[in-house]
């Protein structure tokens, strides 16, 4: 995604959440860091994580904390088995 594509958002909401999720993946990446891996574990780690350690699921703080042992999908242990 990139330059053109910001044109069809539709709203200023729409561009402004495309832009948040936009530099959480450019934040993964400079940390060496899977996007993939990193929303995955992330969305099933919120609902359970401590609102006081929200700072804990940051890319920088995540790889840190939770990197070395992942929450995986389900899909992720069908395709390993």
């Amino acid at each position: 995604m990139g330059r053109r594509n910001w044109l069809f958002c539709l709203t200023d909401v729409g561009a402004k959440q495309a832009g948040i999720l936009r530099s959480l993946v450019v934040t993964c990446q400079l940390h060496d860091i899977d996007p993939y891996t990193y929303f995955v574990d992330v969305l099933q780690r919120v609902g359970q994580h401590l609102a006081s350690r929200v700072a804990e699921l940051t890319p920088r703080l995540w790889k840190q904390h939770f990197a070395d042992n992942p929450l995986r999908s389900d899909l992720y242990k069908a395709a390993t088995v």
